[in-house]
């Protein structure tokens, strides 16, 4: 019995179908939760594969974070010790002295300043080699999440696998663009906020110009790496089209883009609420376990439809909405019924 059971649960009841046409999706959003429910485990499992290509980058923002936080806590202990003469438990008159030399006259805010733009600047350098490596993983990611967000077979490794060997060139120019984004910024931000300073409020316009064209290429990703693995293209193309179709959709872009990072606000907001680094433990667990290819399968089941409007309808012979409900299904479903009829009769 439960040998039979096993198999019915397997691999279907033999002569009769999988779904029925009232099974299938009526609309990307019920697809989105139906395939998200059938394909949790696969992503978790595959987020645990690929983890790997963004633990230099988790290890980066860490430290820096951890460097800063440390720093936050010795002026807070010596603007203590100030204010009422008793030192610290973890502090030494030592150490009071160690911190008097650092300071060597300047005020705490100023000094916690220079920290800070140390470390974000430092980070800022460690997030190019470390954002660059993710590229060909995105790729696959890509492929992968795309197939199972508009219900299409792929295997969680070995296709991963083939589409990361695929197109890892592109996705490396890709992802080498996407590295030097935080640089850039932090650069221009200074440099003309320095002359908008000094020099007048013109300077302002080519800052936030810089900003404005980083925020466009962060959103552009969402579509680039999915255009990468479905369509032949060449890398200008693939970076025009990629700017355009964010511009297009920007509302809805931006939308996915903030959804997406929802964890890692809470988990900002926590930190600067609780002064912990709980919060960012909590967070790269959850980056751990699933982040990575669930922020990828939500960007797969926006693109698909975006794809189809745009671009797929317009190609002779491409399929689309896959994974939905159609008119060809229920020609199918009448073609069936009749050939039952006529053999029941």
């Amino acid at each position: 019995m439960f040998g039979k059971w096993a198999n019915n649960y397997y691999y279907g009841k033999s002569g009769k179908g999988d779904f029925k046409k009232d099974d299938l999706p009526q609309n990307r959003w019920q697809l989105f939760w139906d395939m998200l429910r059938t394909r949790l485990s696969g992503l978790c499992r595959l987020n645990l594969t690929v983890f790997a290509a963004w633990l230099p980058l988790i290890f980066v923002i860490g430290y820096y974070v951890n460097h800063l936080f440390n720093w936050m806590n010795i002026v807070e202990m010596y603007n203590q010790y100030l204010a009422t003469g008793q030192l610290a438990e973890s502090m030494t008159m030592e150490s009071i002295a160690k911190m008097e030399e650092i300071l060597a006259g300047m005020d705490p805010v100023q000094f916690l300043g220079q920290i800070l733009k140390e470390c974000i600047a430092g980070a800022c350098l460690w997030c190019i080699p470390c954002i660059l490596i993710t590229g060909p993983v995105q790729a696959g990611l890509a492929y992968v999440t795309r197939n199972w967000a508009r219900d299409e077979h792929a295997f969680a490794w070995s296709d991963f696998k083939d589409a990361l060997k695929a197109n890892w060139k592109q996705s490396l120019v890709i992802s080498g663009i996407t590295s030097l984004i935080p640089i850039i910024i932090y650069t221009s931000w200074n440099f003309y906020g320095d002359l908008a300073n000094t020099q007048g409020i013109f300077f302002m316009i080519p800052q936030m110009l810089v900003v404005t064209m980083s925020i466009v290429w962060m959103l552009s990703l969402v579509f680039m790496y999915p255009i990468i693995v479905q369509y032949e293209i060449k890398t200008m193309g693939l970076i025009k089209n990629g700017i355009m179709l964010a511009i297009a959709r920007l509302p809805q872009t931006i939308g996915i883009r903030l959804i997406t990072l929802i964890p890692a606000a809470i988990a900002i907001i926590a930190l600067l609420m609780t002064n912990s680094l709980l919060a960012l433990l909590i967070l790269a667990c959850y980056y751990v376990i699933i982040g990575f290819c669930f922020t990828r399968f939500v960007y797969a089941s926006y693109t698909n439809g975006v794809f189809d409007k745009y671009i797929n309808v317009h190609m002779e012979g491409v399929q689309v909405n896959r994974g939905l409900s159609s008119n060809a299904d229920d020609d199918d479903e009448e073609e069936e019924e009749q050939q039952s009829e006529t053999l029941s009769e």
